[in-house]
């Protein structure tokens, strides 16, 4: 039994539509999510943004802080149980991190411990800060895509701030519940 000729045209353009489809895929794969220098600039979002909760340590919550040197980053942390054993691993002292470039788009560091996983397809945005394999730290500059735990979120710096508080090299980063 031969099929009729539209039945044919409509599958060649469905199987054309697929190529192209799985084309552009692999080619979006390849492509680097950096963003370029003539891209607007990100902004972390602030903790008055409608966006994020209010939780300061004016009002009673337990915020964290990353110190880089001289400098200190605010970090919102997560409402999840890692955010929560995180923030008390900190209340037992001061947590030193011995952090490293990875990909062009982190610093990351091996926690010396594990703490609990709630694991989710996420892409990060500039700024989080993400438990990796149970126990290692990550602080985001750039954008990735796979399975994490968000800890929390740096606030009030823009991306070009964020990445120069990290620096070039391999940082050292206290992570405290203290200012």
């Amino acid at each position: 039994m031969t099929r009729p000729v539209k039945y044919v045209y409509k599958t060649a353009v469905l199987l054309c539509a697929l190529m192209l489809l799985a084309v552009c895929l692999c080619a979006c794969r390849g492509a680097s999510l950096a963003p370029s220098e003539t891209e607007q600039i990100t902004t972390l979002p602030a903790a008055s943004d409608p966006a994020v909760p209010e939780k300061t340590a004016e009002n009673g919550e337990t915020m964290i802080y990353a110190h880089i040197g001289d400098r200190t980053l605010t970090i919102l942390p997560e409402n999840n149980s890692s955010a929560a054993a995180f923030i008390d691993l900190l209340k037992k002292g001061d947590l030193t991190v011995n952090m490293h470039d990875y990909g062009g788009f982190e610093k990351v560091g091996a926690l010396g411990t594990s703490l609990p996983a709630n694991d989710e397809h996420i892409t990060t945005a500039p700024g989080d800060v993400i438990l990796y394999q149970g126990n290692q730290i990550t602080i985001y500059y750039g954008v990735n895509t796979w399975n994490f735990t968000r800890l929390g979120k740096v606030q009030n710096l823009t991306q070009p701030e964020l990445i120069a508080a990290l620096g070039k090299g391999d940082p050292t980063v206290v992570f405290s519940v203290k200012e």
